[in-house]
């Protein structure tokens, strides 16, 4: 449309008028692919480690993955057993439920990333990016354990901004690329990828009978009506 605007107004110099009532095309809303349990459990079957971790909270939380990749520690509540989702789609903060099946192995992956991050210290790095806001309002956050990422880089970076050494969240490839190899071994020939498993979560809470404004608010949706395609999926 502002092409064409562009043509008439610029180049033609011709004026369109009135073009309020013009209908604006829509992209075609298509059913979102989930998994089965089975299938589910099968594909974790062929992760391990850190993979098998995140994309155990793809599943159990319905994440999305930069979402999970962007957790830091503080936003972990292993008391109430809940994570809190900082910035999420549309600028949004939310409260999602931590799976208690996964708080023992989150313990374990977070003690080890403790140490790593008390190593980067005894080099005087250990340090983490923050918004410049954060950072003047927290003097001291960017080394803080709880500002530190959940799943950091195995590698130290420079960041181009401020020139510092320290540590970036995991990159999303490496989820993608460990998560398509595993659909694979599993032999599911479904068009399937990270986010599937947050469709599966919502998918697989409607049909243990959760009522779907609770889905809603989990997964973070403006709107209900968003979160109904689920109920297609379900064809009821």
């Amino acid at each position: 449309m502002n092409a064409l605007v562009f043509l008439y107004r610029h180049i033609l110099k011709m004026e369109l008028g009135n073009i309020d009532g013009i209908r604006w095309s829509r992209k075609p809303r298509r059913l979102p692919v989930v998994f089965t349990r089975a299938e589910t459990a099968k594909v974790l079957a062929y992760l391990d480690g850190i993979t098998w971790l995140i994309t155990s909270l793809l599943y159990g939380d319905g994440l999305r993955l930069m979402e999970c990749l962007r957790l830091r520690v503080k936003d972990i509540d292993f008391g109430y057993g809940q994570l809190t989702i900082r910035n999420g789609k549309g600028k949004k903060d939310r409260v999602t439920i931590l799976p208690v099946s996964l708080v023992e192995p989150l313990q374990y992956h977070l003690e080890k990333v403790k140490k790593m991050h008390t190593r980067d210290l005894g080099k005087g790095l250990g340090w983490v990016h923050l918004r410049n806001a954060l950072r003047n309002k927290y003097k001291s956050a960017d080394s803080d354990w709880g500002w530190q990422w959940v799943f950091p880089s195995g590698k130290l970076s420079k960041d181009p901004r401020s020139g510092m050494i320290g540590r970036h969240h995991l990159s999303e490839s490496v989820l993608q690329r460990a998560v398509k190899k595993a659909i694979r071994g599993a032999e599911i020939y479904k068009h399937a990828g990270c986010h599937t498993f947050r469709h599966s979560f919502a998918t697989h809470l409607l049909e243990d009978g959760y009522d779907i404004r609770t889905v809603q608010e989990l997964l973070g949706h403006k709107d209900v009506k968003i979160t109904m395609i689920y109920t297609h999926v379900l064809n009821s």
